[in-house]
């Protein structure tokens, strides 16, 4: 093992930063080596990071909120409420004398808001012609990828309730 090197022509720092066009686009194997290490250990950790993240999540819980009294929406018609917060936009349908729907009012594709339509018997989405199923809030047409995250409602006395959401996959 030798203590002392030899110097040799050019400086260290000439290999690494060249002065030469030509040469600042050759990249080595071990530059190109080091950067395929890093960027894998940095997606290593990122993907930790996630699943550590899931692992030590609650399920959100939904508190329950009274939207309407059961006489307040006519056969056919809307209520539009908000669910779990203030910030997220639903809407309500009442179909026939006893089934009443709910689901968010945002288009799953963009998170336009979505609109009743008594006369197709759907919810459309403005922006892009989606429709969805107001029995289920499947996909009828258009570019959304799934179907609207649907409210789970109770009746209570005269009372309509929202408890929960039912977020669904694509069927």
């Amino acid at each position: 093992m030798k203590l002392l090197r030899r110097a040799e022509p050019d400086p260290l720092w000439k290999d690494e930063f060249s002065i030469h066009t030509a040469d600042e686009r050759y990249v080595s194997r071990r530059q190109f080596t080091k950067f395929l290490v890093l960027t894998s250990l940095g997606m290593f950790v990122g993907n930790l990071w996630i699943l550590a993240r899931l692992a030590f999540s609650k399920t959100p819980v939904y508190g329950e909120k009274g939207i309407c009294r059961l006489g307040d929406v006519p056969v056919g018609g809307i209520w539009l409420f908000r669910y779990p917060t203030e910030r997220d936009p639903c809407i309500l349908v009442r179909l026939d004398e006893n089934t009443y729907v709910a689901y968010s009012q945002k288009c799953t594709h963009l998170s336009c808001a979505v609109f009743y339509s008594p006369e197709k018997n759907r919810l459309e989405c403005p922006c892009h012609e989606g429709y969805f199923s107001v029995r289920n809030g499947d996909v009828l047409q258009g570019p959304p990828p799934r179907p609207l995250p649907r409210v789970l409602l109770e009746r209570r006395g005269d009372q309509i309730v929202a408890v929960s959401f039912e977020a669904r996959k694509e069927s």
